[in-house]
């Protein structure tokens, strides 16, 4: 049976849980056990996929087409395990199964309520599909004492009594603040949240302390005697210099030995961290710097790109450069070609991500233009490549009007929305007016490459599988035309129907996916288009 370890928050919010989270399953990984980690989120949204980036950071979208929270991300990035659908539940998806099944009688007349239903939905969630696992990690959203969080309090109250205490650990995220005029680091705050925590009926037995500061051992036996922990079981967690450190920093501190002590597992072989000391390495002892601009449309908030700025950091380990990534908005550059020019003449790289909508599309493929005129290595992702199939359609292809139907009624559609595809269920089909969420193209599908391209030689293979997440597409009626204008057409699903991959050519480095590659990005494990591309971007830098 799998052992499960909770990990709730307390004080304020984003102190890090996810992170945290993701490092505890690295070092149970690097010991040999088998791990996986699920997020409780307590919002009433069924998933994040129709949020603003601005109200949640980025979706994270598994192979399986769940459209997650992007903690998600860290634990791929982390523990190479990919994430599926049952591993991320909301609040309103919970609330969904239920009312569906009272809609269709499943309850026999019963009077619906949070106990026991929704608690009993969210242990079900809890434990599915843990059999071949030695951890199950299970994060909770949102701080202790919220009204929305109390259904998943009290499922983890409920289901430590039921696999037993010796099965389940408990492990608190706090914060101890340090007092500038004072001089002191408080614990008061962290007291109050252990209380809180423990009236719902879970008491803590580790509490990893957030600090700016060092925690010295008095404070340390001070929270552990008001928290009641064992003073080993406060480990103080300091700001680190990497996110990729936060693994090695938390072993260094006892976090790994202390929740297995708490599980009564004492011969536990030690942690292989040689793939970490390796990742700091890479990350602290660059042998150069080069810089991308990022030309987006919610650059303000970089949680809206975050898969993305670790992609290109994971390309910068592994040609031991450091990436100096440049956020650009896209606006800007609708303004005119002198800012155009002045802000994008000193990067290494281009590189256009994903997004919806019309904002900021021509100063995207005003980007693409100067990219594919003065041989700057360039990435499009999603509409980054749309951007630049518009582009060349424009400016090396004679169709003037090109756009997208995103934006409007268009006699050129270049690109347009997609009806139908096929996956492994057999033909999708949708329509303008259906759901947002359902008429996305979501999760893992193949592409074929053509075998001479490129993008071959950067993957190695002619056989890819690759995430998606978007709901329109280049219409391939305009392929002749383009590539007629120097845009290959390198990859394409398995039935030539839908353009995956275009590239250039004539170019140093030119090319856009409609896909998500850096979704699958690791540390460990850079993705070979990220990889590439910083490398197009270092041989650049020697060129200017």
């Amino acid at each position: 049976m799998a052992r499960f370890i909770f990990i709730t928050g307390g004080v304020v919010s984003s102190l890090g849980k996810g992170l945290m989270a993701a490092s505890l399953a690295a070092l149970l990984q690097a010991r040999g056990f088998r791990v996986r980690i699920r997020k409780f989120d307590p919002y009433l949204n069924v998933d994040p996929g129709t949020m603003s980036p601005y109200q949640h950071g980025e979706v994270y979208v598994t192979d399986d087409g769940a459209e997650t929270d992007l903690d998600l991300g860290h634990y791929e990035r982390f523990t190479g395990v990919a994430a599926r659908q049952s591993d991320n539940v909301t609040s309103g998806r919970i609330y969904q199964q239920i009312i569906t099944k009272e809609r269709r009688g499943d309850y026999l007349g019963a009077t619906v309520q949070v106990i026991p239903h929704v608690t009993d939905a969210i242990k079900e969630f809890a434990q599915a599909d843990t059999d071949d696992l030695d951890f199950v990690l299970c994060e909770i959203g949102g701080t202790v004492g919220d009204i929305e969080s109390l259904p998943f309090i009290e499922a983890i109250r409920q289901l430590r009594n039921e696999i037993g205490r010796e099965n389940s650990v408990s492990v608190h995220v706090t914060l101890v603040p340090y007092i500038a005029a004072a001089g002191e680091l408080k614990t008061k705050p962290t007291q109050h949240s252990v209380r809180e925590l423990a009236s719902l009926g879970v008491q803590p037995d580790i509490l990893l302390c957030r600090c700016e500061k060092p925690l010295p051992d008095s404070e340390r036996a001070k929270i552990a005697q008001f928290c009641n922990v064992r003073k080993e079981a406060v480990i103080p967690a300091l700001d680190a210099d990497s996110i990729y450190s936060v693994p090695v920093q938390y072993h260094g501190e006892g976090l790994d030995s202390e929740v297995l002590r708490a599980f009564g597992i004492h011969d536990a072989p030690d942690p292989d961290l040689t793939r970490w000391y390796d990742i700091m390495d890479r990350k602290r002892h660059p042998e150069g710097e080069v810089t991308i601009g990022v030309v987006g449309k919610y650059v303000s908030l970089p949680d809206a790109y975050k898969s993305l700025n670790e992609a290109l950091v994971h390309g910068g380990m592994a040609n031991r450069v450091k990436v100096n990534i440049r956020w650009l908005d896209a606006e800007m550059f609708e303004k005119g070609e002198e800012d155009l020019v002045a802000k994008l003449e000193p990067m290494h790289g281009i590189l256009v991500p994903g997004g919806f909508g019309e904002r900021g599309s021509e100063g995207k493929i005003a980007s693409v233009k100067f990219a594919r005129e003065r041989g700057v290595p360039f990435l499009g992702i999603c509409l980054g490549m749309q951007m630049a199939c518009i582009e060349a359609a424009r400016n090396t292809s004679g169709i003037a009007d090109a756009s997208s139907t995103e934006f409007g009624p268009t006699d050129e559609p270049v690109v347009g929305l997609i009806t139908e595809w096929m996956s492994d269920e057999g033909l999708q089909k949708r329509g303008a007016d259906t759901d947002l969420g359902g008429t996305m193209r979501l999760g893992a599908y193949e592409a074929k490459l053509s075998p001479n391209s490129h993008v071959a030689s950067i993957y190695g293979a002619n056989d890819i599988s690759e995430r998606h997440r978007h709901r329109y597409e280049v219409n391939g009626a305009y392929r002749d035309r383009l590539e007629k204008g120097g845009l290959a057409f390198s990859g394409l699903s398995p039935d030539g129907m839908l353009p995956e991959i275009v590239e250039r050519p004539d170019h140093p480095w030119f090319i856009g996916v409609q896909f998500h590659p850096e979704l699958k990005s690791k540390p460990f494990d850079p993705h070979p288009l990220f990889k590439g591309f910083v490398e197009a971007a270092v041989k650049q830098s020697r060129l200017v």
